[in-house]
């Protein structure tokens, strides 16, 4: 039992939990995190070995991870181990749910892809008559955007599209490559922008809260942080409404132990953070908390062969690189079978070809794999999940997890939506490509499941309405007021971007208006 009451407690330690942690001890709060997992050292909790010494010769072990597609024996430590956190779902609609229990969570495994939304996803319904606004737009979250972008060093150009706002970036002159160029120009005869993509630099090659954010809070000596504890429930004080108290089980030992707190921060990741409310059963007089569950569909794409790149021509002036095509439907014209839009990402590499690309074998295939080694381009959807009241979770009433603490019943599925912008993805790549002169070896118009992003967003969105949202636009609950969710959970609408930038400019927003509200005494 932690005896004294700490001024905000904070449950997670990514880059949202960081960015709350390093704006609030830097205003001169003190903050306690907790955190469900250890902190991750390197060079003592690595020891590199060869696939034949490990017993499923780095291959998956069967039924610990079957929904990470990302993990294999030499990483499968990284990953919450589904035997002991499960979830369930409709078998017809499975949900791949990839978590990180590590001290930095999974800011650790960012991709770096760093875009702003642009007001096409903020005020999507005032431009398509679908879903809600967001209670925000750009403009109230742009001088934040511009900071985070500089913490992070995110590089770009600026393009000057409404659909894919500029920023604050350390500038992008790398030259493009000869196909990536030839790519573009197919893009100008369809109208259809072709840019460089925007990334974290980061510093030191990581750009994790741990090396980021969470330093500069610890500096402060104003933030203690307990790893290894799993948050089971959160208490509210039947006098004043307010949340009082959080109880936790020490992941190792099991030992139950709880803390009070003036204010409690939820950044433990949008599906762990609606778990742990849903099961505190706190801050849902709306009845939609857990609702409006959302994503970005990924699957999609094609690839090809330049075919001046094979037998051996291929070179860095011609092959390599990538480039982003920002969203280009339903911007100034409406598609034809389906609403908002999506984006791809596109690679070329003089690495070897996967041998699934051809429909041969044997010395046939071995040939073709020598002839097209180096020439690789390809494309993938990044496409916006509609936000829907039907795609929900809940507290499943039978399974709990290795602490006997309720897990999440995941139940969503993408629509006619979805799909049909997947096939224009795929559709309008194959046409770009072949403008290019480009060979198309091989597409997919088949979306992975659903959470197959890491991108999970919404079931705790903000809104000006109580009755219909679970926080207000500062990412504080409606019901308490000393609770704030700044993680994924908050978003109205997902968007085609890679939601981390947005993320983390919500946090920083809803950390100072929290600070000024505690120090005027209003929370």
């Amino acid at each position: 039992m932690v005896e004294e009451t700490v001024d905000v407690l904070i449950i997670g330690s990514g880059h949202s939990g960081g960015m709350a942690a390093k704006v609030l001890t830097e205003k001169g709060i003190s903050c306690l995190m907790l955190n469900a997992g250890p902190v991750a050292d390197v060079h003592k909790d690595t020891e590199p070995k060869p696939a034949f010494a490990l017993p499923f010769r780095g291959f998956s072990q069967p039924g610990r991870l079957p929904h990470v597609f990302q993990s294999n024996e030499f990483n499968a430590n990284t990953w919450v181990d589904e035997r002991e956190v499960p979830y369930t779902y409709d078998p017809q609609h499975p949900y791949n749910w990839v978590r990180v229990r590590l001290f930095g969570g999974r800011s650790l495994f960012w991709s770096r892809q760093s875009f702003r939304l642009s007001d096409y996803e903020f005020k999507g319904k005032s431009h398509d008559g679908f879903g809600d606004d967001w209670p925000i737009g750009l403009a109230d979250l742009a001088p934040y955007y511009s900071r985070v972008e500089a913490i992070f060093r995110v590089q770009g150009r600026a393009d000057g599209l409404p659909q894919y706002p500029d920023g604050n970036f350390v500038p992008d002159d790398s030259p493009w490559s000869g196909c990536m160029q030839r790519f573009i120009a197919a893009g100008k005869q369809k109208n259809i922008p072709v840019c460089k993509a925007r990334s974290s630099l980061g510093v030191d090659g990581l750009a994790s809260s741990i090396n980021l954010l969470l330093p500069d809070a610890f500096a402060t000596g104003k933030l203690k942080a307990i790893p290894n504890v799993v948050v089971r429930e959160l208490d509210v004080d039947k006098n004043t409404g307010l949340i009082n108290e959080a109880h936790f089980v020490d992941r190792l030992s099991r030992r139950e132990m709880s803390v009070k707190a003036r204010v409690v921060v939820l950044a433990a990741g949008t599906l762990e953070s609606t778990r742990l409310l849903l099961n505190s059963k706190l801050a849902n007089s709306s009845g939609v908390m857990g609702h409006y569950l959302t994503d970005q569909v990924y699957g999609p794409g094609i690839v090809c062969s330049v075919p001046e790149a094979r037998d051996g021509k291929a070179t860095p002036e011609l092959i390599g690189g990538g480039a982003l095509v920002p969203r280009f439907r339903n911007i100034n014209s409406k598609a034809k079978d389906f609403i908002r839009g999506y984006a791809l990402n596109v690679h070329s590499s003089m690495r070897p070809m996967d041998p699934r690309n051809f429909a041969t074998y044997g010395e046939d295939l071995q040939n073709k794999l020598d002839s097209y080694n180096g020439s690789a381009f390809s494309t993938s959807i990044m496409g916006e999940v509609l936000a829907r009241y039907e795609n929900y979770v809940s507290i499943d009433p039978t399974v709990v997890d290795a602490w006997d603490i309720p897990v999440l019943r995941i139940e969503t599925k993408y629509t006619d939506n979805e799909f049909n912008m997947s096939r224009d993805a795929v559709d309008t790549s194959i046409a770009l490509a072949e403008a290019a002169g480009f060979e198309v070896l091989s597409k997919n118009y088949d979306p992975n499941p659903p959470g197959y992003s890491i991108h999970e967003l919404g079931t705790c969105r903000m809104g000006n309405d109580p009755k219909t949202s679970v926080l207000n636009k500062w990412c504080q609950s409606h019901d308490a007021k000393n609770l704030f969710v700044i993680d994924g959970a908050s978003f109205v609408s997902a968007g085609w971007q890679n939601p981390t930038m947005t993320i983390v400019a919500l946090a920083m927003r809803a950390s100072e208006y929290l600070a000024e509200q505690m120090r005027q005494g209003n929370v």
